[in-house]
């Protein structure tokens, strides 16, 4: 996720904590997720899309303070 800002999720993750927040919790539903389409756990698709959409939400809010960041920086 993000590549071009690899080294300033680095750092965010040192000093935001709501960064890291944000973070890890879309990492968790990602991979809740995975195990979903993957059967590991059980979710209809209708969970499934609602997640796919609350960790899009968060994807949009990490690169908001991202871009934040990387503007400060500047």
């Amino acid at each position: 996720m993000f590549p071009e800002y690899r080294d300033l999720i680095a750092q965010l993750k040192i000093s935001d904590l709501n960064f890291v927040r944000l973070f890890e919790k879309h990492n968790t539903l990602d991979q809740k997720i995975r195990h979903m389409e993957a059967h590991i756990e059980p979710g209809n698709h209708e969970e499934i899309e609602h997640l796919k959409k609350e960790k899009l939400l968060l994807k949009d809010g990490l690169y908001i303070i991202l871009k934040k960041a990387a503007a400060a920086n500047n």
